[in-house]
């Protein structure tokens, strides 16, 4: 058990240490104006689940209904890696569902099957495992490893912070990150002493995956070694888009024909978006359209899960 809570404190997707200098200094690391967003982008509206939660995942019902998933902060009372769940019809005022979904289980990642069940996928001792439910509230562990830690090439610490598609073949395509113990090389001081980077994989039955490699490579001067908390959306335009974020903030990639795009920079909360190492960046987006508008939620630490949006009301 302690080391099952150990591994899921290294999980956490929206803790990271900074430095009183890297704190003192970050007006002075200004991003590129280049990876800017320009015209329509998301307006920050506040807190919809406050306390100490973060990794949110949203799920769409039917009948105008919705379900968000979140989890405790591991330095948060009693942390036994707990997942919770609340109610909405709006996308703005929740109402928090009795019980626990989940415990030992970090970046609660859920997809609807085609028989109308439920599938979760989580990291769970440096693993990425899998739950089913017929609700969506009570889950059952299925059983084995879903991905494990060995990536030809790579030496990872752990793998999580996944996120899971099903193409209308019927393929899972599940994107989830992999954890090196060393910084990335730069000449700037940066936030982080691991490396975090994208790899896919995919599968015919939801269980057993094929690795396919790199997705996301974050050693560059744009990310910093950074990629976490990844999302697939499809977007108005019918591309299927993975966002994630990094120190800067959110960023996106599109997806088609087994390539990741270049990473494009969305959308900071932060006043001055220049910034390149934020001290509280938005993290772990999930993002869903309801109605006419986008609503992106968000983690912010110990304040809770946050939400911004796109498009008009």
């Amino acid at each position: 058990m302690i080391i099952l809570l150990v591994v899921l404190l290294s999980g956490a997707a929206c803790t990271r240490s900074k430095t009183g200098d890297q704190l003192e200094n970050q007006n002075q690391n200004a991003a590129p104006s280049s990876v800017l967003p320009s015209g329509n982008i998301w307006q920050d509206q506040g807190v919809v689940i406050p306390g100490q939660f973060a990794d949110a995942e949203i799920v769409a019902l039917g009948n105008g209904r919705y379900r968000l998933y979140y989890a405790a902060e591991p330095d948060s009372p009693d942390f036994q890696g707990q997942v919770y769940s609340s109610i909405s019809s709006d996308g703005i005022n929740w109402v928090k569902e009795e019980g626990i979904r989940k415990t030992q289980a970090v970046f609660f990642d859920v997809i609807q099957l085609p028989d109308g069940r439920y599938r979760a996928y989580f990291q769970n001792a440096q693993a990425i495992k899998s739950a089913i439910s017929a609700d969506g509230l009570a889950w059952t562990d299925e059983p084995g490893v879903r991905i494990d830690q060995n990536e030809a090439g790579y030496n990872l610490e752990n793998v999580g912070a996944q996120s899971t598609f099903l193409l209308p073949d019927g393929t899972y395509v599940m994107v989830y990150r992999g954890t090196i113990n060393e910084p990335y090389q730069t000449a700037e001081k940066i936030p982080n002493s691991t490396t975090q980077l994208y790899f896919w994989a995919v599968s015919e039955d939801g269980l057993n995956f094929e690795k396919k490699g790199l997705a996301i490579d974050s050693r560059n001067e744009t990310l910093y070694g950074l990629a976490d908390g990844a999302e697939w959306v499809t977007w108005e335009s019918g591309e299927l888009r993975l966002y994630f974020w990094s120190y800067a903030g959110i960023y996106h990639t599109a997806f088609a024909n087994e390539v990741f795009s270049q990473p494009v920079f969305d959308w900071t909360n932060n006043k001055d978006s220049r910034v390149k190492f934020a001290p509280d960046p938005p993290c772990d987006p999930t993002i869903l359209k309801i109605n006419s508008r986008w609503f992106m939620y968000y983690g912010q630490h110990s304040r809770g899960i946050y939400y911004a949006t796109y498009g008009e009301e």
